[in-house]
């Protein structure tokens, strides 16, 4: 048998450390490399970071929205349920919509899906929010079409749009790198198909403190 590491922040801090040490984090500022070491820890792939595109307010658009009290947003709920609260600055909502009674009637009358659908519910409580979509390429596309319709609808402060997949998924977050400037977003994305819940938590778990590692 191998001898094992139990102390919790040991291993993190070896870990963030071998990330450090393994990863291309040159393109990275210092605010961006921490999310960006976070993200990798998930994925457990450290070329990850290849991949991995900041606008350039990004973190601090996201940090102060969160301090300021400003709900996160997410398209389904497993990416609501891996947030850690403690990390939240402001005792921040963590809002899903996608068990909304509504939902269901809504996708099938736009003939989209139940994720996409529930981005229409959104607009009350979108305004300087936080965006983090870890699943649905449909959610994403839904909410860049919603804002590029109508330039006075609310704008979030931040959107982490990074959904998995092989259908989808790596255009809609190129869609969002290029488009994001004329939406008037700051964003965060993985290229290509890469993505998911586990990554979309890592980036929210460290927008959400500036501590590293907590105690």
């Amino acid at each position: 048998m191998h001898s094992y590491i139990t102390d919790g922040n040991e291993i993190y801090r070896q870990s963030f450390a071998m990330i450090r040490e393994e990863s291309d984090l040159s393109s990275f500022d210092d605010l961006q490399a921490q999310v960006a070491v976070r993200m990798i820890h998930a994925a457990g792939q450290t070329d990850l970071a290849d991949d991995i595109e900041f606008s350039d307010n990004l973190v601090p658009a996201a940090r102060q929205a969160l301090e300021n009290g400003k709900p996160i947003i997410t398209d389904v709920n497993m990416v609501a349920s891996g947030i850690t609260r403690k990390r939240l600055p402001a005792d921040n909502e963590v809002l899903c919509f996608l068990r909304d009674p509504k939902v269901p009637e809504l996708a099938k009358q736009l003939g989209t899906t139940r994720s996409a659908a529930a981005v229409e519910l959104w607009a009350p409580v979108l305004e300087g929010a936080v965006v983090a979509i870890g699943n649905a390429p449909t959610a994403l596309v839904h909410l860049m079409t919603w804002l590029a319709e109508d330039d006075t609808r609310p704008r979030p402060a931040a959107v982490l749009g990074i959904p998995v997949g092989f259908v989808g998924a790596a255009e809609s977050k190129a869609d969002l790198a290029n488009a994001a400037h004329d939406l008037g977003i700051e964003f965060l994305t993985v290229h290509g198909r890469r993505g998911g819940s586990a990554i979309t938590c890592a980036a929210i778990n460290a927008l959400a403190t500036h501590q590293e590692i907590l105690p």
